[in-house]
This record gives C-alpha cells, sequence and structure tokens, in this order.
C-alpha cells in the first residue's frame, strides 16, 4: 500500500463497527465532511445487543454506509487518502466486519489503512472541532462497556488513571432501567424521568474502590434487592415511584463518577477536564463536570452530542493523528475485544 502524503491536506475515510452501530465518515482538509450512523433497532425487543444479530446487520449496513458517506462529502473512494477503521474492544463478531472490510478496501485501492482504538477515540473526540482542550487534559470516559479516568499528553499520548473492576456505568444505567420496566436502552429514559423526581428519595449502596477505580457490580445488587423488598410490600412500588427512582439512581451513579473525577484533578492538579462516550449525553452528567470545572476554577469540555455515541468521525480523526505519526496497519493485524 502507498504511504498517505502531508498529513495537512489528508482525506481519511473513518470506519467504526464495535458494537451495533454502523458508521462511516469523512475527514477532509481538518473538518468533518461526513459521519453517518446506521443503528440496529432490532435489539430493542431483546433488551440488550445479541452480538449474532449485530455482525448480521453489520454485513448488511456497512457496504451502504460507506458509500453514502463518500456521496455526502463529495468525494469518491479514489481520492480518499487513508482508511482507518477501529480495531477493538469491542464485540468481536461486530470488530471483524468492520476491520475486515477496511483491510480489503483499502488493498483493493492501494491506500494506507490505520488501526483505532474505539476508548481511544472517543475521547480523541474533544479535539475534533469547536473548543477543543488544552493539553494536559482530563477526561472521564462513560459508555455501556467501559469507565475510565484517562490523561492526555501533549503529543496526544493517552494513559489510563483508574478504571472499573467490574461493569460499567453505562451497563449499570441499562440494567438498572431493565428492573424499572423501561425500555432498552434504558439511559435516556431514566435521564427523563430523573428531572420530575427526587435525587435523595432513596439511598443506594455507594461502591468502595480504593484509588481511582470503579466498580458497578455491587450497585446493582444494592438496587435489585432494595426493589425486591419493597415491590414484596407493594407490588405497584416501581410503577409508582418511578420517577424517584430513577432520580435516586441516577443521582448515585453520576455523584460516584464526579468524585472519582475529582479525586483525579487533586492528583494530577490538571484543570482541564471532559467527559466522553455514550453516557456523556446525561443531562445530570453534564451538569455536575460544569459544577465541578467552576468549582476548581477549570474548565469543562463535553463533544457534541453526535460524537458522544458510537460515530467514525472520532474515528477518522483518531486516524488522522496515527498517520501523522506514521503509524501505519498491516493486513496481519487482528482485532481485540478488551483493551490492551
Amino acid at each position: 500500500m502507498e504511504q498517505s502524503k502531508n498529513n495537512s491536506h489528508l482525506i481519511i475515510l473513518g470506519i467504526e463497527s464495535s458494537c451495533d452501530d454502523t458508521s462511516a465518515a469523512v475527514w477532509k482538509n481538518g473538518n468533518i465532511c461526513s459521519n453517518v450512523v446506521a443503528s440496529q433497532e432490532i435489539h430493542k425487543e431483546y433488551g440488550g445487543v445479541v452480538p449474532e444479530w449485530a455482525s448480521r446487520k453489520h454485513q448488511q449496513n456497512i457496504l451502504p454506509t460507506v458509500q453514502i458517506s463518500l456521496e455526502k462529502a463529495g468525494i469518491t473512494l479514489a481520492e480518499v487518502d487513508a482508511i482507518a477503521c477501529t480495531q477493538g474492544p469491542g464485540l468481536m463478531g461486530s470488530l471483524l466486519v468492520g476491520h475486515s472490510f477496511a483491510k480489503g478496501l483499502a488493498m483493493s485501492v492501494d491506500k494506507p489503512y490505520v488501526n483505532v482504538d474505539h476508548i481511544d477515540a472517543h475521547v480523541l473526540a474533544h479535539f475534533i472541532d469547536g473548543d477543543t482542550p488544552k493539553l494536559p487534559f482530563l477526561c472521564l470516559l462513560v459508555s455501556g462497556g467501559h469507565t475510565q479516568i484517562v490523561t492526555v499528553d501533549t503529543d496526544y499520548q493517552i494513559d489510563v488513571l483508574g478504571k472499573t473492576i467490574d461493569d460499567a456505568a453505562g451497563e449499570a444505567f441499562d440494567k438498572a432501567g431493565k428492573m424499572l420496566n423501561l425500555p432498552y436502552p434504558a439511559g435516556p429514559h431514566i435521564d427523563r424521568l430523573a428531572k420530575q423526581g427526587n435525587p435523595n428519595a432513596f439511598a443506594f449502596n455507594t461502591p468502595k474502590v480504593n484509588g481511582l477505580n470503579f466498580s458497578f457490580s455491587g450497585l446493582k445488587t444494592s438496587i435489585l434487592y432494595f426493589l425486591q423488598k419493597e415491590v414484596r410490600k407493594d407490588k405497584d412500588f416501581v410503577q409508582n415511584n418511578s420517577s424517584d427512582l430513577c432520580a435516586s439512581i441516577q443521582h448515585t451513579i453520576v455523584s460516584y463518577l464526579i468524585s472519582k473525577l475529582e479525586k483525579a484533578m487533586d492528583q494530577t492538579g490538571i484543570l482541564e477536564i471532559g467527559i466522553a462516550g455514550g453516557v456523556a449525553a446525561n443531562s445530570e452528567l453534564r451538569t455536575a463536570l460544569l459544577n465541578l470545572a467552576a468549582t476548581k476554577s477549570g474548565k469543562a469540555y463535553i463533544p457534541k452530542f453526535e460524537y458522544c455515541t458510537d460515530n467514525a468521525a472520532m474515528v477518522a480523526y483518531a486516524g488522522g493523528i496515527k498517520l501523522k505519526n506514521e503509524n501505519y496497519g498491516t493486513l496481519t493485524d487482528v482485532c481485540y475485544t478488551r483493551k490492551k
């Protein structure tokens, strides 16, 4: 494959397929020109992502998604300088569809391609456009599969300061939502109902983990046992207290996340902070981040909503950084389901 030209005038095609969203985006001369996402509605009826269905849907969606992305950007495949794709972490079947497609496409047009880490791409979404953080930068990454606190250094080197030792914050939202009989994904429904409830109505056990690591398995158990106890006394307890339950659960999770981020600020002295990942769309978490920055005389950053959920724009941007460092992929590269 030919090497890319000067990074300042690159056209990069990004491809994302780590979970249940198929996405393709074009980064051209420093701007996102298209960012197409094909979501899979079929998983809602199962209350969670079904891996086999996800990979099958990716196979159906990936070619038209890439074609639409190129058309929206007003370019042809021949004009693309490089192809960037998500290598991991994620669901192996889903990753293989996008990764194999990207490598085959790059080889067919004799263009370089680069592997992008999904978690790193979420963090780097802060730098796509608008008001971007000064480096070093401290970021809380919260999604359905990951919860981490990382630093981004002046050379865009990402280092993990803390991470979940079991489940992710987004998964805790979804499991709590299932207990409350809310549709999947539950996060947006909990956020909406919480606005009408009392965040101090019910107390749940706050996970206790040393340092900057997280744990959410105990919280889920606490919610489950509490609901089971109350439903035995009143079978309509959940229905009659849904807003207060959502507000209390959300407040517990958000307060826990922000407390760890504040601790990271104190330890590192970094005042530039942000949130990334799907849970970054949560309104209470956004407000809490802004309040934390104000309290610490720092500055908070939140990516645009379309860059919080899984998307290929962040993959294309992260791919550009890798190309600048001449960090090219090879045909023997393999996907991974967990962060290396």
